[in-house]
């Protein structure tokens, strides 16, 4: 078959157009397709998603302030009926290089402090004929109930160590963030 001009229009493929390779055939988008998102939009939701993600690791940063995960050290120290009342007991506490002391108050409650002089770091020892913590360096002299200082050169509380009773025995604890 020949077209008006004299060409054969065998092997032309759709509109008289010669077939393809598979490499020269079009992108399989046509354009009125790729009008549909526009860069500006493109734009806008890539802010907004960045955006999203700032706000949303602001916000897990802001709980983790306001409610931090914390675990709780528990270290055995004595049995009730081991430190008699106005008695003491010394142990290591937090690590086994520190001493402290675990005072059974005359009223029947325990204080534990660390038996460091806050002065020089003379160590500590409770006196349970006068009931006060005496440090024999420089004289210092500690209430027992508050680890506050009452005569001598020191000038700073003794680091107090919180306790916790569990039946007959007492814990020393210390929350460590994690």
């Amino acid at each position: 078959m020949k077209s008006e001009n004299g060409i054969s229009r065998k092997g032309r493929g759709v509109l008289g157009r010669r077939p393809r390779t598979r490499w020269q055939a079009e992108f399989p988008y046509h354009w009125d397709g790729d009008e549909q998102v526009s860069r500006r939009e493109l734009l806008r939701f890539a802010v907004m998603a960045s955006g999203t993600l700032f706000a949303a690791t602001a916000g897990i940063v802001i709980l983790s302030y306001l409610n931090p995960l914390r675990t709780v050290r528990r270290q055995a120290i004595a049995s009730t009926s081991e430190v008699p009342r106005n008695g003491a007991h010394y142990f290591q506490y937090p690590t086994a290089e520190d001493e402290a002391v675990l005072l059974h108050l005359p009223e029947g409650r325990f204080v534990a402090y660390s038996s460091k002089c806050t002065h020089l770091s003379c160590a500590v020892y409770y006196d349970s004929q006068r009931q006060l913590l005496v440090c024999p360096c420089h004289e210092g002299v500690f209430d027992p109930r508050t680890g506050a200082p009452l005569a001598g050169p020191p000038q700073r509380s003794l680091p107090s160590i919180t306790l916790s009773q569990e039946g007959t025995m007492v814990f020393a604890e210390q929350e460590m963030p994690q």
